[in-house]
């Protein structure tokens, strides 16, 4: 039950980070911004780090491949192109289509690294992709009633 909440407290979390950053952008620019967002994430990491008592030793760090220290630069893209698409469109779809890409993306993952492609994701993801493209589709004809 505990990591179901916790779960469900990172999926917060995205979404009120995505739009505090989308905010603190219009503010003091986007990439200012960026940099505020991993500075704070840096020093939450840190303190948790703390908290738990866990150590990090560089000699902990030398099996890790290289592709693996890519995820900080692709946050910083996902972070900057959040704060660029959020007050363009409804958070409710910003939402569905990070959701909707970071499924797919771990399907691709899974099938480069493991070999399989699983099936139940896969069918789960585009159930989403079509409830969301009924969404937009219904959205579109209200809007073209106005």
């Amino acid at each position: 039950m505990f990591y179901i909440l916790i779960s469900m407290l990172a999926g917060v979390i995205v979404v009120v980070s995505r739009v505090l950053n989308t905010r603190l952008s219009e503010k003091i620019g986007l990439i200012e911004s960026s940099y505020f967002n991993y500075l704070t994430a840096a020093l939450t990491s840190l303190i948790l780090f703390i908290i738990i008592g866990e150590k990090l030793s560089l000699s902990s760090l030398n099996g890790i491949p290289f592709y693996a220290y890519l995820g900080g630069f692709l946050g910083v893209i996902i972070v900057i192109l959040n704060s660029v698409v959020t007050p363009k469109m409804p958070s409710f779809y910003v939402t569905l289509f990070v959701f909707t890409a970071q499924l797919f993306t771990g399907v691709a993952i899974d099938w480069m690294i493991e070999g399989a492609l699983p099936l139940n994701k896969i069918i789960g993801g585009l159930f989403v992709v079509l409830g969301l493209g009924y969404n937009l589709y219904i959205d579109y004809l209200d809007n073209k009633k106005a």
